[in-house]
């Protein structure tokens, strides 16, 4: 390496914000600038850091950046810059006089606040980059992110979960990063709620594509956040949902305690949509047991809840509007093998328009009533159109209840 008496950083350059700011991003094409505008060329920068001409060519022009901490290092050794502007540790042949080459004369202590702050590592960098990325992350940004998803769940109505499943992955992945390294004050539990509700529709979206771990554990993730912003509403709906993943995979008992629990945790804190929700979702598992007595007691425990204006602004992600309660109740029936299913279907199939998964499971659970009822043209006639709209929405859940409803037909 070239003698450093040959070629030596004027100590106003060292001095300068320009350079320190430059050391402290570690952006060497600017720092490789400053020294050049210095008077020290590339080919002199190449020798007294051990670089080869192309490279330091590479870095001025940004073509190429540097992470390397030994390369850092050469840096600072062969251009003589204090290891504290480098984020780095103190150098062996700094001594008091070339520290003072970097120090600022008007700091109180004589010492730059640049100085003085402590050195990274790049795992340190790292977190600083996540912090500082989610410092915009307040209730403004979370109402972003809760209307992007709910554009998702108007799309998922009539389109299916297949194409939209991703998108909503990848808005979960950066809701949790902002949670996690959010610092606004009052920014996480909004955040929270918008992930909750992110994580709730991908959960019931992988269960309707038959992705049940990956349907289980996005209900736990909503469990998790939904505790995080506070919300008794959110996370019961999470812990209510979920109970569905267990009635797919044959634990209906199961799915009854999970829906019973949830309602327990939540006691005195339900808005009234929601509480209607909860007792409509407990009878059908209870429907899924064979408990006839359970699942009509739940179901009118649900009617006398259910609000007269059946919607609710804080709880976009429920429907009881209209017939969408006589649908459920159908569903109920006819799993139940009820003939006065019939009645509450027929009315619920008028109600469809717009919702097409839900519209393919009213016309299989017509099927079956109609076939219990000897009707088997028309019972497959609604079976076929089911299987359409299960089709079109890439429903692999109610595909599979359909083929099991043609098969019997």
């Amino acid at each position: 390496m070239s003698d450093q008496n040959e070629v030596q950083i004027p100590e106003r350059l060292l001095q300068a914000p320009e350079m320190i700011q430059a050391c402290q991003d570690h952006d060497f094409a600017a720092v490789f600038a400053l020294v050049k505008r210095a008077g020290i060329y590339p080919s002199q920068i190449a020798k007294l850091c051990d670089l080869t001409p192309s490279r330091v060519g590479e870095i001025l022009h940004g073509k190429r950046t540097l992470t390397q901490v030994t390369v850092v290092e050469r840096i600072a050794d062969g251009l003589r810059i204090p290891g504290r502007m480098l984020r780095l540790g103190s150098r062996p042949w700094e001594s008091s006089s070339s520290i003072e080459a970097a120090r600022r004369n008007d700091s109180p202590t004589g010492v730059a606040p640049d100085m003085m702050r402590p050195v990274l590592d790049e795992e340190a960098l790292a977190l600083r980059r996540d912090l500082d990325a989610a410092k915009p992350a307040d209730a403004s940004v979370a109402k972003l992110f809760a209307g992007q998803v709910d554009n998702i769940r108007q799309l998922d109505r009539r389109l299916g979960a297949e194409l939209l499943l991703p998108q909503l992955r990848n808005q979960i992945k950066q809701m949790e990063g902002l949670l996690s390294h959010g610092l606004a004050p009052g920014g996480r539990e909004p955040i929270a709620a918008a992930l909750t509700e992110a994580a709730t529709l991908a959960g019931w979206q992988a269960l309707d594509l038959g992705l049940y771990r990956d349907a289980w554990q996005l209900h736990e993730t909503a469990r998790s956040a939904a505790q995080r912003s506070r919300s008794a509403a959110l996370l019961a709906h999470a812990m209510a949902q979920q109970a569905y993943v267990l009635l797919d995979v044959g634990m209906p008992e199961d799915a009854v305690q999970q829906v019973q629990l949830a309602r327990a945790i939540a006691a005195g804190r339900l808005p009234p949509l929601l509480d209607a929700w909860l007792h409509a979702a407990e009878a059908e598992a209870h429907a899924a047991v064979g408990d006839e007595v359970g699942c009509r007691r739940a179901l009118d425990r649900a009617e006398r809840a259910r609000p007269s204006d059946p919607s609710d602004p804080t709880l976009p992600f429920l429907f009881l509007a209209g017939t969408h309660l006589d649908r459920w109740r159908g569903n109920c029936l006819a799993t139940l093998g009820a003939d006065e299913a019939l009645r509450d279907l027929t009315l619920a199939l008028g109600a469809m328009d717009g919702f097409n998964r839900a519209e393919a499971g009213v016309r299989c659970d017509l099927a079956v009533v109609l076939s219990r009822r000897g009707e088997t043209d028309e019972a497959r006639r609604q079976a076929v159109r089911a299987q359409e709209l299960a089709t079109a929405t890439h429903s692999l859940r109610q595909r599979r209840r359909i083929e099991r409803v043609l098969q019997a037909v």
